[in-house]
């Protein structure tokens, strides 16, 4: 059994983590979201220079790890003259490497969008960007709910790449408490219910959303 004198004794340091860790992950959700969806837009332009964009970006950034993300804005912006906090360096570069994963869940979603529907609304007088957003976006936001709910949940996971540096979220509190009481095992199953604190409530609401979408 764990020893639960190890999360009563350190409750406000746990709580500091837990609530660092929800602020890192609802911003990076909707900043990954936001770009996602611009990237995504990218890969289906017909403008040649903004799918090359498109591409490369999603093609580079899936395939490298999140850390390695991280550590460019960590240790590479300083030598521009930018210092960041490891918090804010945590979350932008989980921000930037999520979008990548949401623009293909997005983009798979608007080629599923029958073509004529597209071509019924730029008939009707609607433009390009009106057309992807009151048209084909909705549509295939709906269709791609699935994936984008796991990729949310991950994005809360891989929150714990701050913890390498000093992002203050629930893996660096637990790193600290593990060292100052040598309590690895009890420490780190703490610090695992809380994660699953945030991710259940997620998987269950995605869930409860995807079957409401499809009774729709």
């Amino acid at each position: 059994m764990p020893d639960f004198s190890i999360f009563t004794d350190y409750i406000d340091i746990y709580m500091e983590g837990f609530v660092n860790t929800i602020w890192a992950s609802v911003i990076a959700l909707i900043g990954s979201f936001v770009l996602g969806t611009v990237i995504a837009i990218f890969r289906i332009s017909s403008v040649k220079p903004l799918r090359w964009i498109g591409t490369a970006y999603v093609e580079f950034i899936r395939n490298i790890p999140l850390l390695l993300v991280v550590f460019v804005f960590f240790y590479g912006l300083p030598s521009l003259g930018i210092t960041l906090s490891g918090f804010v360096c945590g979350t932008l570069g989980l921000t930037v490497y999520t979008a990548a994963f949401i623009a293909e869940a997005i983009r798979a979603g608007i080629m599923s969008v029958p073509l004529g529907q597209s071509e019924a609304a730029r008939s009707s007088g609607l433009t390009y960007g009106q057309t992807m957003w009151h048209v084909v976006l909705p549509q295939a936001i709906k269709i791609v709910i699935p994936p984008l709910s796991n990729q949310f949940i991950n994005l809360v996971k891989n929150s714990s790449v701050l913890g390498v540096f000093a992002g203050f979220d629930l893996m660096y509190f637990g790193d600290q408490i593990a060292s100052e009481t040598y309590a690895t095992f009890d420490t780190y199953i703490f610090v695992a219910v809380l994660y699953l604190i945030i991710t259940l409530p997620l998987s269950y609401g995605a869930l409860r959303l995807e079957r409401k979408l499809a009774r729709g």
